[in-house]
């Protein structure tokens, strides 16, 4: 992989992460979890090249991206869907799912992404928030909270992009 900048990436924002998935990632060598990320965006914030992400507590994911300064974002092919939905639909807790998915970790910077990648952005956290229901101005949106299990919202610097 090498080293780009962030313009350098010509699909969108919603080709990324909504039409083409993507995994979150935290931890390290010695232990990290991965999860399927499709709510999100790619933009700038506070002056500085930013994700934003949103993954409830419950998730394995969750106790990693808490503990560490770093995460990556990373999007693969239309061939990886399948490990996707794999990194999606299993428990980091109860199964080797990276194995199950066929990937193979890349650690970068004291994170860790793979290297089946197309891209990886890696981030640094700059601000989370668990999202507060009495902001909803679009009542439709409740529905996805039937469990009352509100998203926390990170938002990340992106301070390095790889490409294959």
């Amino acid at each position: 992989m090498k080293e780009i900048n962030i313009r350098e990436i010509k699909k969108s924002a919603v080709e990324l992460i909504s039409d083409g998935w993507g995994l979150v990632t935290a931890g390290n060598e010695e232990k990290f979890n991965t999860m399927t990320v499709s709510w999100g965006g790619l933009g700038e914030i506070w002056g500085k090249d930013a994700v934003f992400i949103f993954i409830r507590p419950q998730r394995y994911t969750y106790e990693f991206i808490e503990k560490e300064e770093l995460f990556t974002l990373s999007f693969y092919g239309e061939e990886f869907r399948n490990a996707l939905k794999i990194c999606g639909s299993q428990s980091g807790r109860n199964t080797d799912k990276v194995a199950d998915a066929g990937l193979t970790p890349l650690f970068i910077d004291n994170t860790v992404s793979f290297k089946e990648a197309e891209y990886t952005l890696v981030c640094r956290k700059m601000a989370s928030q668990f999202i507060d229901p009495k902001g909803f101005e679009d009542e439709t949106i409740d529905k996805n909270y039937a469990a009352g299990d509100y998203h926390k919202v990170y938002i990340g610097e992106i301070v390095k992009v790889l490409a294959k």
